[in-house]
């Protein structure tokens, strides 16, 4: 499944390797592509949208809640 999240608070490179790192903890096989400059967070995986932004949060980074 592709899930697509909102998040804020990333500013350089290593928020971005943060937030994968914490994505591929809860998926080891995710894909996670990131564009900072739109806060966009794209991921491959088969778990849960829920689990997958509560890794994004518990690095400090505010997920916006999905419509």
């Amino acid at each position: 499944m592709n899930h697509t999240f909102t998040v804020t608070g990333m500013t350089c490179g290593h928020c971005e390797k943060a937030v994968t790192r914490a994505l591929q903890q809860v998926d080891p096989q995710a894909q996670v592509a990131i564009d900072r400059t739109q806060n966009r967070v794209e991921v491959q995986s088969a778990q849960a949208r829920e689990a997958l932004a509560a890794a994004i949060a518990e690095e400090g980074y505010a997920v916006a809640p999905s419509l």
